[in-house]
């Protein structure tokens, strides 16, 4: 749902397939994949034309090329800012991070104003001689985060901060030659001539529709603040998570008439499916962790962490969109924010509520089984009702254009999709096994002495968690398939800290997991996924499927865990420490969060070799980082599978239209243009105006979304 907030720079471009394998070869300096490209030099094929060098980017830059891009960006931050004792210094904002404060000193994580030790912080950055005088009115804390790396002499707390130079100057004019000096460090201090405050999406959205107004000349036939031109166009949202409740925002904000179709349950009734399951094994095969409103990420952690820039105008609006709807405000400030299952459904119930009074039709048990498709156009929908029977009456609803925002686990989709030869390619995405520790185990491995100072979630100390990313395999090896099955990234996925093991199934006979944690992230164990990447090569032995391989693939895996475990969703499980060595766990196993059972199971004969071994020499290196980590209290459990779509479905990259059928919007993870509760309400911001352009509508949506 690409926020429209977001404006210019915040539409994600497709996820690229990795190079096939024969173009890949080990890197030197370790185990990480480099295409050949990076490592030869320009040369001619034999048709003469010239082979050039991949760009190097990121950390892969030269030492020259890093070297002139940070002079260029210490000139961009001086030119910025005004100069020195001008009186352009009298006014402006000045941003400071990386502003440390020792855990021993800080009012806690649950604290996010201008405590003293932070204002010591602030005067020690700004070289003012004494902090007591520094007015903390003049100080908003941006973004606070908890950094305990074992390389620091003790755990601090790092701040980011914005001086509102006018309230400074006028609460404590000697702070003046203090700012009249004050130089911009590339990181550290940077200077803004105005605030930077990102407002929630709705507020955005009636901005530009007033001001849309005004320019077109539009008066009357407005209701509410949206517009109303002689024919607004009918739009179907496929699906209720992040990607489709945010699409359906913007397009419901800007006056389309909008039908959200969601397959399973509100979430009232699918909490009592997922208590049925956990209790009576009853499994809903329409209403259950994956399925229903808020999609699978309501009865997840609630991360809300994202790769595509915690910073952009998208993500900040997105954050306070939540906040409006009833989230809590700390989600804007803390370094590593999570709402947990707890704080989304109540946000979920205020955000269904504002749909509906925009006129946004909700409709649950409404699974959409087809397309009705003309001349290579989307012309409607074929909708059943999932809570009935097989054979009951199917119905045929007419649309302008649908917005597909399914999950990665709506696997009937895919191939309905795949039957009317939309343009599918195999994605990849990572498998593994979850694995469980003793929350208190994790606390004294990250923070040693200061784990005291937890307490269940309810102390100064946020519960410990990690984050880990490994490369393994490195050696000689006799083909380039061969490289392509050594090295692997085996990395940590979904870390629930104070969380528990929770079913994913949507079939009986298919067996894989996730973890969950509520807000206060109280339960004592500490869960994540470790998964090693697969890509299409992977796939060969599915590759009759199609571009569905990457499904069958992970079905493959997930019926072997059912049979491990017996039946009844019991999960095959395994101490870490047998699984290292490749042997059956005989004793009684440690204690375990999930539910409904576990089993001792080999579960190093689950998957095939290479990702076994993978799995083994990165817990192996994760105990040398984390000693303790390897316990006999260490629990595995399989299998985690749906880390991600397993493919993507090819869409225009400025429209979101589908390359392959017009009047089809994939957007979201389902879509494979996404990660997360953040990119996947991001991506379908940007679609939702785009939506609107392209239905045939008139110039003051055009206006609208183009300006948004």
């Amino acid at each position: 749902m690409a926020l429209a907030a977001a404006a210019a720079g915040l539409k994600l471009s497709p996820f690229s397939l990795p190079p096939p394998p024969h173009t890949l070869r080990a890197n030197p300096s370790g185990g990480v994949l480099a295409a050949t490209a990076f490592l030869r030099r320009p040369r001619r094929c034999g048709c003469g034309a010239v082979v050039r060098c991949a760009k190097r980017t990121g950390k892969r830059r030269y030492p020259s090329e890093k070297k002139r891009l940070e002079r260029r960006h210490k000139e961009l931050l001086r030119q910025a800012a005004p100069e020195e004792g001008s009186e352009g210094r009298e006014s402006g904002y000045w941003r400071l991070s990386k502003l440390a404060v020792p855990a021993s000193e800080d009012p806690g994580k649950d604290f996010t104003g201008v405590s003293p030790p932070l204002l010591q912080a602030i005067a020690k950055a700004i070289k003012f001689p004494v902090a007591s005088m520094l007015p903390e009115e003049a100080f908003t804390v941006i973004r606070k985060s908890f950094d305990a790396r074992k390389v620091l002499k003790e755990p601090q707390f790092v701040y980011t901060v914005d001086i509102d130079v006018k309230k400074l100057l006028n609460m404590e004019p000697r702070t003046w030659d203090f700012i009249a000096r004050l130089e911009p460090k590339l990181g550290v201090v940077e200077y803004m001539p105005d605030e930077k405050l990102a407002a929630d999406l709705v507020s955005i959205l009636n901005v530009h529709k007033k001001g849309s107004d005004d320019e077109l000349g539009i008066s009357g036939n407005i209701n509410n603040g949206s517009i109303y031109p002689p024919r607004k166009p009918r739009v179907a949202v496929i699906g209720s998570g992040p990607a489709g409740l945010f699409a359906s925002l913007v397009l419901g904000e800007l006056g389309a008439e909008v039908t959200l179709l969601e397959r399973g349950q509100p979430v009232e009734q699918r909490g009592r499916d997922i208590g049925a399951l956990a209790v009576r094994r009853i499994l809903q095969s329409e209403s259950n962790f994956c399925f229903g409103e808020g999609g699978a990420g309501t009865w997840s952690d609630g991360k809300l962490v994202t790769r595509i820039g915690r910073n952009t105008d998208g993500v900040q609006a997105v954050l306070k969109t939540f906040v409006q709807f009833g989230a809590p405000a700390n989600i804007l400030v803390d370094g590593k924010p999570h709402l947990g299952t707890d704080k989304l459904v109540p946000l979920l119930q205020n955000f269904r509520r504002h749909l509906r009074q925009l006129g946004v039709t909700i409709r649950f048990n409404a699974r959409v089984d087809d397309l009705i498709v003309e001349d290579g156009q989307v012309k409607g929908i074929v909708v059943s009702d999932s809570g009935l029977q097989p054979g009951s009456v199917d119905q045929k609803l007419s649309f302008d254009a649908v917005v597909l925002a399914v999950g990665h686990s709506a696997r009937d989709t895919y191939s309905m999709l795949r039957q009317h030869n939309v343009d599918l390619s195999p994605k990849s995405f990572a498998v593994g096994l979850r694995i469980e520790h003793p929350q208190e185990l994790i606390n004294s491995i990250q923070y040693s002495e200061l784990a005291a100072e937890v307490q269940k979630g309810r102390g100064r100390i946020p519960v410990a968690d990690y984050k880990i990313v490994k490369s393994i395999g490195e050696g000689d090896s006799e083909s380039d398939l061969d490289v392509a099955e050594q090295n692997r990234s085996c990395y940590s996925f979904c870390m629930c800290p104070g969380g528990q093991v929770v079913l994913t199934s949507t079939n009986p006979s298919e067996l894989c997991i996730n973890g969950m944690s509520f807000s206060r992230r109280a339960s004592k164990w500490a869960n994540s996924a470790l998964v090693v990447t697969v890509s299409s090569h992977d796939f060969k032995p599915f590759q009759s499927h199609g571009p569905l391989a990457g499904v069958e693939f992970q079905r493959e895996f997930e019926r072997r865990a059912a049979i491990m475990g017996g039946g009844d969703f019991v999960v095959p499980a395994q101490c870490v420490t047998d699984f290292i060595s490749n042997r059956l766990s005989v004793t009684v196993l440690p204690p375990s969060s999930y539910r409904l059972g576990v089993r001792p199971s080999k579960l190093h004969e689950l998957f095939p070799p290479y990702i076994t071994e993978a799995l083994q020499q990165s817990i192996i290196m994760i105990d040398k980082e984390m000693p303790g980590f390897v316990s006999k209290e260490a629990l595995l459990h399989g299998v985690e599978t749906r880390t991600s779509s397993p493919l993507q479905i090819s869409r225009h990259r400025e429209t979101y239209e589908s390359t392959s059928l017009r009047g089809l919007y994939p957007i979201g993870e389902g879509a494979g243009y996404a990660g997360g509760i953040l990119s996947a309400a991001v991506d379908d911001m940007s679609n939702g105006c785009y939506n609107l352009q392209l239905a045939g509508i008139s110039d003051a949506y055009y206006k609208v979304s183009r300006d948004i």
